[in-house]
C-alpha cells in the first residue's frame, strides 16, 4: 500500500530491482487520505508508505510497527502544462498567482496532499472562486492526465506525480514561500506474517532506492546502507 507520490520511483527503480531476486510485489497506489480510510476500515498489507503524520497516527494506534518506520523521501508541489504549449511564468508568488488566474482550467486532486494544500492556497491568495469555477477537481489519480485529454491547461500536483505522465511539461515547483514539502515514510504492518516484509523494507533504504527517489522527482531522506 503506497501513496501515489512515490509510484514513479518504485516502478522505475525500486520494484524492478526487487523482482530480480524476489516474488513480485502486489501494490495498491492511492492518495494518503484514501489509504487511511481503507486502513481504518480494516484493510491491511505487509508494508505501507504514507506521509509522516499519518504514519505516526498509525503507530500510535498500534497498526504499524513503530520500530520499523523509516523515512524514505520528500516531495514538493509543482505545476505542469501540456508538452508543446506555452510555458507561463511561475517563478515568483505574483507570477504564480497570475498564471493560475489566467488558466482556462486548472486540475487538482480532491484527496491528495497537493490538492488539499492548493485548495487552501488559492483561498489565501484570494482567487479560489474564480479558479474553482473553471477547475477540474479529480477524486484521485494523476492530474496531468487531464492535460493530455484537453480538460485542463494547468495541472497541480506533487512534482513526482506530474513526472509520471508522459507528455506533461513541468514548469517547476511552487515558488518561494508558496512551496511546502511533504515527507514520506515506510513501515511494516503489525500482524504481517510475510517472510519478505523486513527484506523489502531494507530494500527501500538502499543506494538503488535512494537514487530512484532522486530520479523520480523526490528528494531521498534515507541513510544509505548499501544495495540489495
Amino acid at each position: 500500500m503506497s501513496t501515489l507520490a512515490v509510484e514513479l520511483a518504485f516502478k522505475r527503480g525500486i520494484l524492478p530491482g526487487w523482482a530480480a531476486a524476489h516474488p513480485t510485489v502486489e501494490a495498491f497506489w492511492a492518495p494518503t487520505v484514501v489509504l487511511m480510510r481503507r486502513i481504518q476500515a480494516g484493510v491491511r498489507g505487509d508494508v505501507v508508505v504514507l506521509i509522516d503524520a499519518s504514519m505516526e497516527a498509525l503507530a500510535q494506534q498500534g497498526i504499524v510497527k513503530r520500530e520499523s518506520i523509516r523515512p524514505i523521501a520528500r516531495a514538493g508541489f509543482g505545476i505542469a502544462v501540456r508538452e508543446g504549449e506555452a510555458r507561463p511564468d511561475i517563478s515568483t508568488p505574483a507570477a504564480f498567482r497570475e498564471t493560475i488566474r489566467a488558466a482556462r482550467s486548472v486540475c487538482y486532486s480532491r484527496t491528495g496532499a497537493s490538492g488539499l494544500y492548493f485548495a487552501e492556497l488559492i483561498q489565501r491568495l484570494g482567487i479560489a472562486d474564480e479558479v474553482n469555477d473553471r477547475a477540474v477537481i479529480i477524486p484521485a489519480g494523476f492530474t496531468a492526465e487531464k492535460l493530455l485529454s484537453g480538460e485542463c491547461d494547468v495541472a497541480v500536483q506533487q512534482i513526482s506525480e506530474l513526472m509520471s505522465i508522459d507528455g506533461a511539461d513541468i514548469l517547476g515547483p511552487f515558488p518561494g514561500e508558496l512551496q511546502v514539502h511533504t515527507d514520506f515514510s515506510a513501515a511494516i504492518f503489525e500482524g504481517t506474517s510475510h517472510p519478505d516484509a523486513a527484506a523489502f523494507m531494507a530494500h527501500l533504504t538502499t543506494v538503488v532506492a535512494s537514487r530512484a527517489y532522486d530520479q523520480g522527482g523526490l528528494a531521498s531522506r534515507i541513510e544509505v546502507t548499501g544495495a540489495l
